[in-house]
């Protein structure tokens, strides 16, 4: 079994769910006592935040790069961000290690080819539903990418900073997710990527027509069946 460095704290909510994902998928598949070998290194959600906001993606990646060498001195075979809108600096991560790093939006568009479908909508934070490094990275499979109207990305923008990473799980904050969804799915999607790792804690399968896809289960999966492979 290979080891895995989790790159997490952003936020600890999600990190959580991939340590038990990852967990609970390798006991699925080896059975008995078996569980994962993993290193986490949680970062200051606050520090990330701030660069975020400020624009400041270069000190962002250099801090990442920075953990993800310290993971790789500590016998890491493979990274994983454990968060969809940090993936924006993975080339500053990259140039740090000699370890490969397993993208997110790459597993999400394998198991979405898996199921025929063309056309997604994506819920995320903006900048991930804004900017171009994730969404061009799906489109590049042949699936298209639709995101919500200007007013509904502010929306799903909040709930995710003002409430799921501070582990609040609302109704209301449910109701309006499934609006956003339905009228994506009203707009053309046959699917619906949740990409934040966060969504996952409020919306589920049952919130929605169309298949969802949960980039944190799906990342964590693909993770294990990477650290198993032979």
């Amino acid at each position: 079994m290979k080891t895995i460095g989790l790159i997490g704290g952003m936020s600890f909510e999600s990190s959580v769910e991939y340590y038990r994902l990852i967990n609970e998928e390798v006991k699925n598949k080896l059975g008995g006592l078996h569980s994962a070998k993993c290193i986490l290194y949680s970062v200051d959600f606050y520090e990330i935040q701030r660069y975020q906001a400020e624009g400041d993606w270069e000190s962002a990646g250099n801090l990442l790069g920075d953990v993800a060498q310290t993971l790789e001195k500590a016998g890491a075979e493979f990274v994983i961000i454990c968060t969809n809108t940090m993936h924006k600096v993975v080339e500053h991560i990259e140039r740090k290690i000699t370890i490969p790093i397993l993208h997110i939006a790459d597993a999400t568009a394998n198991q979405i080819k898996k199921t025929g479908i063309s056309k997604v909508g994506l819920l995320g934070t903006k900048y991930t539903m804004e900017q171009d490094f994730y969404k061009s990275r799906i489109e590049s499979n042949g699936i298209k990418v639709l995101v919500p109207n200007t007013e509904e990305r502010v929306g799903v923008n909040r709930v995710i900073f003002e409430e799921l990473v501070l582990g609040e799980i609302l109704q209301s904050s449910r109701d309006y997710y499934k609006e956003v969804i339905q009228r994506l799915i009203d707009n053309g999607a046959e699917g619906i990527i949740l990409g934040c790792t966060e969504i996952g804690l409020l919306i589920k399968q049952e919130d929605s027509q169309v298949p969802i896809f949960d980039t944190a289960v799906i990342h964590a999966v693909t993770a294990v069946n990477k650290a198993l492979e032979r």
